[in-house]
């Protein structure tokens, strides 16, 4: 039982660890035909997780629960629901995910009031397509030979973070769908049928499918890369590895969480903290800064502070007022949004 964790929260890069999965189970199988790296290279992991995981990884230590909680998703090939208050690390779960895994880069799709479903699956810019076409005739007018542009429908297609998600590849991709409960009512459910069948159509290369070199369309991912899809369908071969994540705004309909495993995660304290800011300051920063983290989890009821206040105090108090310093912890506490501060 003990080395089922596919997963294991140490920060350590694997790659050959998502080898060991077992197949899904038969209700979670896809059939997508599957992309060779020659058709399509997932990027390596990028800044936007570097940010959040510092200069190395920080360790997690997630109790054993969580622990299993995240690798039952993995092996169900189920979305991940991460609740908690801000701060709590829900996203960052997601970047620790695809390092610790060797998965490339995290597919963030942010989730505002006005997200619909299909800006997560794609666009097209038939307005660009339209305009492009104008301007091809205008030059055959004017200078009697046609610019060349390649008007092909292809070219105005992009898959959003989803959509991407959803390729067919041998290795599962890791999507953050970011603060699900600021969305409109519609969208929670608008996902269910994504979600449990792993493909979309695009009814644009759909009606071309079965004209000459229609069949397969080069279109534009969220990676900013080309990628052939057939039949005018994406369908997924692994399941991506999705995080959604929830400040608790809202309730979610039972359906899907029905088909998510819910991982509460508390704010981080004691070794989890400590290994955070030893992630973005260094080697025995916790210790370093030990007045200012123990503020922080002491000083006007903190457990309800995000921890980039802590790293934002250390960070400023680094360059201003280290250690020993008059003013330094009035300054942190400005920072943390201390009651005494009149800040929150």
């Amino acid at each position: 039982m003990s080395e089922w964790p596919i997963y294991r929260g140490t920060g350590a890069p694997d790659r050959a660890r998502v080898e060991l999965l077992p197949p899904p189970p038969r209700w979670r199988r896809f059939d997508g035909v599957p992309l060779g790296e020659d058709e399509y290279r997932v990027p390596d992991i990028d800044s936007a997780s570097s940010r959040r995981l510092g200069d190395r990884p920080p360790l997690p230590i997630q109790d054993p629960r969580a622990i299993e909680l995240i690798n039952a998703a993995l092996y169900l090939r189920r979305p991940l629901l991460v609740t908690g208050e801000p701060g709590s690390g829900k996203s960052t779960l997601a970047h620790a995910l695809a390092h610790e895994l060797q998965l490339g880069r995290v597919l963030q799709w942010p989730v505002v009031s006005r997200t619909e479903l299909k800006s997560g699956l794609y666009t097209y810019d038939a307005i660009g397509r339209l305009q492009d076409a104008q301007l091809d005739r205008a030059g055959t007018q004017d200078t009697e030979q046609s610019h060349g542009r390649d008007l092909s429908i292809g070219r105005y297609i992009r898959l959003g973070p989803l959509g991407t998600a959803l390729l067919p590849l041998e290795r599962p991709r890791v999507l953050l769908i970011d603060e699900l409960d600021k969305s409109d009512i519609d969208l929670p459910n608008d996902l269910l049928n994504v979600v449990e069948e792993g493909e979309f159509g695009i009814p644009e290369l759909e009606r071309i499918a079965d004209r000459p070199g229609g069949r397969t369309v080069g279109v534009l991912t969220d990676d900013g890369l080309r990628a052939p899809v057939a039949g005018g369908r994406v369908r997924c071969r692994a399941f991506p590895v999705i995080v959604m994540t929830s400040n608790g705004e809202r309730e979610f309909p039972a359906p899907l969480l029905r088909r998510c495993i819910h991982l509460h995660l508390d704010p981080p304290r004691g070794d989890r903290l400590a290994a955070m800011v030893q992630a973005h300051f260094g080697d025995g920063a916790d210790q370093e800064h030990r007045d200012l983290v123990e503020l922080f989890t002491t000083d006007g009821a903190g457990t309800a502070r995000p921890t980039d206040q802590l790293l934002n105090a250390i960070f400023l108090t680094q360059q201003v007022a280290p250690p020993d310093s008059p003013g330094r912890a009035e300054l942190a506490r400005l920072l943390m949004g201390s009651p005494d501060s009149g800040q929150r």
